[in-house]
């Protein structure tokens, strides 16, 4: 994982990319390398944002395409998992994307969101402010910030 820092800010990028799929990785370790390796780190916020949101978008438009047996088999991702989240994604509507920085069910939440047909827009902000918040949130509470 460290290795990733070598790529310097496209390593913080791709990792904060796969730590929003379904690959589990954590992004954390390579954004503290970052800037405890001397980059900005509010750039790294941008950057990790940026990676992470992408990733939870492609998340989103693989649950968009619908196709169950692909996500079962190829994502491990149970339907009984996804349908958990439908009264959550009902009650709270397109806005409920917002949780998908949380481990462990963050990518569920962006693949329900697809397979429900929640708007892509709503989806994408409110996606993208909730890992906003989680990148600060980290870099505030590790001491990182400059």
């Amino acid at each position: 994982m460290l290795e990733l820092t070598e790529l310097g800010l496209f390593g913080l990028f791709l990792a904060s990319f796969l730590a929003a799929t379904v690959v589990p990785f954590s992004s954390e370790v390579v954004f503290s390398a970052m800037v405890f390796g001397g980059i900005d780190a509010w750039r790294c916020v941008f950057v990790a944002t940026l990676g992470n949101w992408m990733g939870g978008m492609t998340c989103y438009y693989l649950g968009l395409l619908g196709k169950m047996e692909w996500i079962e088999r190829y994502f491990r991702i149970k339907k009984e998992k996804i349908e958990r989240f439908t009264d959550q994604i009902h009650k709270y509507g397109d806005w409920f994307a917002f949780f998908s920085f949380l481990p462990g069910i963050g990518d569920i939440i962006a693949v329900a969101s697809g397979v429900f047909r929640c708007k892509w827009w709503l989806v994408a902000i409110s996606m993208l402010f909730g890992k906003f918040i989680r990148y600060i949130v980290w870099m505030y509470f590790n001491g990182l910030f400059m």
